[in-house]
């Protein structure tokens, strides 16, 4: 990624008492994410994507013909990457799905409290979108709106980073050295997402809790067209915190799912 050497120490030092409390709330959200993933509609049981030919249209309960009632349909959209036009398509989510039968655990590395650090977030005048290329796009962009910029100095290093907004909330798609790797800490291949939080009463600072580094949804199905993350948002270093790898049993491989469009 881009990054600057400077002379410069951070412009605010995190504070022990967002360390104490990030530190003190993980487990809980820790537990959170296992139980979350399993759900009726957690990233375990999406068993299908399904996306309609030009002008077709359907209802979740056609989509649902000849499904057991373990299953559910909900319906989504998105833009045609050549044309710009709507596509429609529906999903298929199995609360018995096999990927949760055979799911083991997410790893994750233990609670860092260097990897909590407060930055800077600038918005921008008008909405300024960047492509990212997508896991399933063939190489392909979709452009998503990153209404600002992410700055923090770390170690000496400048960063700037890119969060495109999801449903009202920062979402950072980021890589790092890890990414990959062999071994105990190696993380998920296609890098990690984070949910960057505005810090109460004080305008333009977030906070990133690398420890929430969570593991994208396509890591637990293949039906996910799941954003990468853009060179900006590479980091050169390990980052030896939050979630790395979906583990299943009994030799469980998703990629054996029929794969999405």
């Amino acid at each position: 990624m881009p990054e600057t050497v400077t002379d410069s120490i951070p412009a605010t030092l995190v504070p022990a008492s967002i360390v104490d409390a990030a530190r003190a709330a993980h487990p809980e959200w820790r537990a959170w994410r296992l139980e979350s993933v399993t759900g009726p509609t957690g990233n375990l049981s999406l068993i299908e994507t399904r996306w309609l030919p030009d002008g077709a249209e359907t209802t979740p309960e056609a989509a649902l013909a000849g499904q057991p009632a373990s299953v559910v349909a909900t319906l989504i959209q998105r833009r045609n990457l050549d044309t710009g036009a709507p596509e429609r398509g529906v999903r298929l989510w199995d609360a018995d799905a096999p990927a949760i039968r055979a799911f083991e655990t997410v790893t994750a590395f233990p609670f860092n409290p260097d990897w909590v650090i407060e930055a800077e977030f600038t918005p921008v005048s008008a909405e300024r979108s960047v492509p990212f290329e997508h896991i399933r796009d063939n190489g392909g962009t979709r452009d998503l709106v990153v209404p600002g910029d992410i700055t923090f100095t770390r170690d000496r290093v400048d960063y700037s980073l890119s969060a495109f907004d999801d449903d009202g909330t920062l979402l950072l798609v980021f890589g790092d050295a890890s990414n990959g790797a062999d071994g105990p800490d190696g993380t998920y291949a296609s890098g990690r997402f984070l949910f960057v939080h505005r810090i109460d009463g004080e305008p333009g600072r977030v906070l990133l809790d690398f420890n929430r580094a969570f593991v994208p949804p396509c890591g637990f199905s293949s039906q996910y067209n799941c954003p990468l993350p853009p060179r900006n948002n590479r980091f050169g270093l390990v980052v030896d915190a939050g979630e790395k790898r979906v583990v299943f049993r009994d030799g469980y491989d998703m990629l054996t799912q029929t794969d999405a469009a």
